[in-house]
C-alpha cells in the first residue's frame, strides 16, 4: 500500500478507537453533549448497549491497525480492504438508520481509503 493509503487506514483506525472510547467510557458524560436530540435520561439505561457498540468499533480499529503490520503486500491490501468494507457497511447502515451524518464521517472516508488502495 502507498503511504497515502496507509495514512488513511491509520486515520480511520484512530477515529474508531475514539468512537470505542466514547461509547465504552464516556457515553453518559459526553454523550448528552454530542447527541442533543437523544433524551438525556436515556443515556444511563443505554450505557451497556453503547459499550457493546464501542467494542465493535474497537474490533474495526484493531483489524485496520493489524493490516498495517502485515508484511506481505497482497495480504496487507486484502485485510485493509476487508476491514474498510466493514466500516463502509456500518457507515451506510448507520446513515440509513440513525443519522445521515454517519455517511460522511464513517462511510465516505472508508470508501476513499479503498479507492486509494486500488489507485495508488
Amino acid at each position: 500500500m502507498s503511504i497515502v493509503s496507509k495514512a488513511l487506514v491509520l486515520l480511520i483506525a484512530v477515529f474508531h478507537l475514539y468512537i470505542m472510547w466514547f461509547e465504552m467510557f464516556a457515553w453518559t458524560s459526553r454523550g448528552p453533549k454530542i447527541f442533543k436530540q437523544f433524551p438525556e435520561d436515556l443515556f444511563e439505561p443505554t450505557k451497556t448497549m453503547a459499550a457493546n457498540q464501542g467494542l465493535y468499533n474497537g474490533f474495526l480499529a484493531a483489524g485496520l491497525l493489524w493490516s498495517l503490520f502485515i508484511t506481505d503486500m497482497v495480504w496487507q491490501k486484502n485485510i485493509a480492504q476487508c476491514f474498510l468494507l466493514f466500516v463502509m457497511v456500518a457507515g451506510v447502515y448507520g446513515g440509513y438508520t440513525a443519522s445521515k451524518k454517519i455517511l460522511w464521517i464513517q462511510a465516505l472516508p472508508a470508501a476513499i481509503a479503498v479507492i486509494s488502495i486500488h489507485l495508488l
